[in-house]
């Protein structure tokens, strides 16, 4: 049966030896998962923040705001909680804020280290089987004795270098798709900072008594900006 397996798959394949197996796998998981994060990204929308910029904008216009359904954006759901929760005092209401943000932003990075690892791992792969395939060609150069055919050493040689190729063409998108994914969970990450930084000037002012214009005295400095972890 493995036979005629072999015997369905391209011959530079089949050349490639056990290396191109696990290269295989590997940039089948990486597909997998830029695919599942691609349908996660659509779905949630991480750097989409309409409820929020609403509330905030009704907030320093000094209007009550109304607040609608939060919706699956990881900021709009965390600043929307936090103006809920703004009955809370002023250091818990803080850390309950950058409890929610760093549960959402962990709740993006699942299959991040693995297009990470796969980006690392498929070059040495790559190598380790080139290595492999030039100590075959040169025992096969060697075992030709004074008979020595330069094809066979060449040939050695381009069959070894495949699993190198191969290697290369599975991280290489591993490691863009990787990029892109923790790019998006960073701006996610930036504008939830600004956002909850922003709400906590309003409540404070809100709790003051104070109105919640952009006319509002100079002396009101603002406090020091909520640091959401990444």
């Amino acid at each position: 049966m493995m036979s005629s397996l072999q015997l369905q798959l391209p011959e530079w394949f089949v050349a490639g030896g056990p290396a191109m197996w696990l290269l295989a796998v590997l940039s089948v998981v990486a597909l997998a998962t830029l695919i599942t994060k691609m349908l996660q990204f659509a779905r949630l929308r991480p750097v989409a923040s309409k409820q929020a910029d609403a509330l905030l904008e009704s907030l320093e216009r000094g209007n009550t705001p109304v607040v609608g359904d939060a919706g699956r954006s990881p900021v709009d759901q965390v600043v929307l909680s936090a103006w809920h929760n703004r009955a809370m005092d002023a250091d818990s209401w803080e850390e309950d804020s950058l409890r929610r943000g760093r549960e959402a932003l962990e709740d993006m990075r699942g299959g991040l280290r693995t297009l990470e690892v796969i980006s690392a791992l498929s070059p040495l792969i790559g190598l380790l089987g080139t290595v492999f395939g030039m100590i075959g060609a040169f025992q096969a150069l060697e075992a030709a004795g004074s008979q020595v055919d330069p094809s066979i050493l060449s040939g050695g040689i381009w069959e070894a270098l495949l699993t190198t190729a191969a290697g290369l063409t599975v991280a290489i998108p591993a490691l863009a798709a990787f990029h892109w994914a923790d790019r998006t969970i960073e701006l996610c990450r930036e504008k939830l900072q600004d956002r909850l930084a922003r709400l906590k000037v309003q409540v404070r002012r809100h709790g003051a008594g104070q109105p919640a214009s952009a006319e509002a005295p100079a002396r009101d400095q603002a406090p020091r900006r909520v640091a959401v972890g990444g």
